[in-house]
């Protein structure tokens, strides 16, 4: 997130304001910056929070007033309520009037370093604010048009509550102790529209995203969910001129917000219309239902899905010690059984607790087992949020964000930890403890085998639970082991969850996986540890120690 990235003010004062708190620029992610991330194995840089939203924060002069504090989220404003899908940030540019280059400049940066550019698209909600004043010539804003008069109309871009006016919902305090622009518990809309989160009551409730309102891609909620899919509804088009006009600024790829909460349909319709402009483009549903998975990789046409239901939310409990490593084996055998390839994996994002936070594993060194089974399980992309790879806890209450576990995406923040790193724009980590440096080196390691190892990008997958849970040492509960392998490169990955216990069990390679690898049980092997380096071994007698993780790669001796 370019806000929290670059900030190198350490104030943090709760509900603080831009100039007291302080915020990143595109500017700040330097060719420096960029070459450090290349070096952990990244090969696409996300961009979150890029689109201009709702802000507390009044730019007025740059014709951008402050939204009303009534319905905006923190004093920086939710990066997902959009009050112009065709502009950037003005927060994020160090001259406001050239916010838009300032971004192309920072794409073709990161391009020039061999990096690729993923940003956010948000389609099921805008900002109650939403007027575009950068549009294209020619393009009619969302709800122009509209017939207010009707709750659902297949070309109204808006759902309405004819008859009814907005309320904001009773004690809303936007900043505590403070007051914010225009704050008084009041905001015109007549009549109200429907809520992002699909509620159609003029009085949404304080736990509702009562900030945004639900776009129409031709589903009457409210009349059994009967569809108008034809003819393509304008809100369809609009979206497509919108992708359309990003793809343009040579963005490699679209992380789509809450994707499942519009027509599977619309997926159908814009992605291959989006891919006549660019066929490399990708498209990541931010998904949440496994049922729908295969849907919406085949008929929606994703490249990837987000695996938060099945293997981060699992590995979450092994890390808390809790749980059960055939856990893991159910998201392979079962939820992303065929199409494990197009999962994406991670064990951080903004919506997620931070793994050093007292509320998910306090220790960040609990990463270590997990994140390896997360960058190797399949051959499928893996993501790394901004700030894990030095062990950020996210302690304290930003503002609106409080004392979550999360690092705020509403408020604006330092973020200590990687402020360290940072180092006031020298991206040198010199500010880093040796803890860190080492954890941060295991990242590193670990992406860069991850991303060079054929077995591991391109291999087939052997699990070996059954093999060894007789193993005098062998507790599955906590160890998970498993080959991947193609021809031309066989790997074993050996990892330990439990935070305090010591095992040493000898790994068994049953003569069945050794054939499925096209290996001889009769010739004699080495192991050489990739992720940690070393001699290579004759024998797999391990010493697994707490949250530790080994890749060996086998080779005939």
């Amino acid at each position: 997130m370019p806000r929290l990235f670059g900030n190198k003010v350490a104030l943090n004062k709760p509900y603080g304001s831009i100039s007291e708190n302080g915020c990143g620029k595109f500017n700040d992610i330097t060719q420096k910056a960029l070459d450090e991330i290349k070096k952990m194995g990244v090969s696409h840089v996300w961009y979150t929070g890029v689109i201009e939203h709702a802000t507390m924060t009044d730019y007025s002069s740059q014709g951008i007033p402050a939204d009303d504090a009534d319905v905006v989220k923190g004093r920086a404003g939710s990066p997902y309520a959009i009050r112009d899908y065709y502009d950037v940030a003005p927060d994020l540019a160090v001259v406001v009037k050239n916010r838009m280059s300032e971004y192309e400049a920072l794409i073709k940066r990161t391009h020039a370093k061999g990096l690729k550019v993923l940003m956010d698209f948000i389609p099921n909600h805008v900002a109650r604010s939403y007027r575009s004043d950068a549009k294209p010539l020619g393009v009619v804003d969302l709800g122009t048009l509209d017939d207010k008069t009707k709750a659902f109309a297949p070309n109204n871009n808006f759902y309405y509550l004819p008859g009814k006016s907005f309320t904001v919902p009773a004690g809303y305090n936007p900043l505590g102790p403070l007051k914010g622009p225009r704050e008084d518990g009041k905001f015109f809309e007549v009549p109200a529209k429907a809520t992002g989160n699909d509620v159609f009551s003029a009085a949404p409730s304080i736990n509702d995203w009562f900030e945004t309102v639900k776009l129409n891609y031709g589903v009457d909620y409210q009349n059994g969910r009967k569809t108008a899919f034809a003819p393509v509804p304008d809100t369809w088009k609009k979206m497509r001129d919108i992708l359309v006009y990003w793809a343009g600024k040579n963005v490699d790829g679209f992380r789509c917000d809450m994707a499942e909460m519009v027509p599977l349909e619309f997926w159908a319709y814009v992605i291959p219309e989006v891919k006549k402009v660019n066929p490399d483009i990708i498209f990541i549903a931010e998904a949440y239902n496994p049922k729908e998975y295969n849907a919406y990789l085949t008929k929606g046409e994703f490249d990837f899905l987000y695996d938060k239901v099945g293997l981060y939310d699992n590995l979450k409990k092994l890390m808390q010690q809790q749980g059960t490593t055939e856990d893991i084996t159910k998201v392979w055998k079962e939820e992303s059984n065929g199409f494990s390839s197009k999962m994406l994996r991670f064990l951080e994002n903004h919506d997620e607790q931070r793994i050093a936070s007292k509320d998910f594993a306090t220790d960040p060194r609990r990463a270590i087992p997990a994140m390896t089974v997360t960058a190797t399980l399949a051959s499928g992309p893996v993501m790394l949020y901004s700030g894990q790879e030095v062990g950020e806890p996210a302690n304290g209450a930003e503002g609106f964000s409080g004392a979550d576990g999360r690092t705020t995406i509403f408020d604006y923040w330092g973020v200590p930890e990687h402020q360290k790193w940072l180092n006031q724009g020298k991206f040198d980590g010199a500010r880093l403890s040796p803890e860190q440096k080492d954890l941060r080196d295991f990242y590193t390691r670990l992406l860069n085998v991850a991303g060079s190892s054929e077995a591991i990008r391109k291999g087939r997958f052997y699990e070996l639970q059954d093999a060894n849970n007789l193993g005098k040492e062998y507790n599955q509960r906590h160890l998970y082991a498993y080959l991947r392998h193609t021809a031309a490169q066989q790997v074993l990955v050996v990892v330990n969850f439990s935070a305090d216990k010591t095992y040493r069990p000898v790994i068994t390679i049953p003569a069945a996986a050794m054939r499925a690898m096209g290996l001889s049980a009769s010739r004699v092997y080495t192991y050489t540890d990739l992720l940690n380096s070393g001699e290579p071994r004759n024998a797999l007698n391990l010493t697994l120690e707490p949250n530790s993780a080994y890749i060996f790669e086998i080779k005939p001796r």
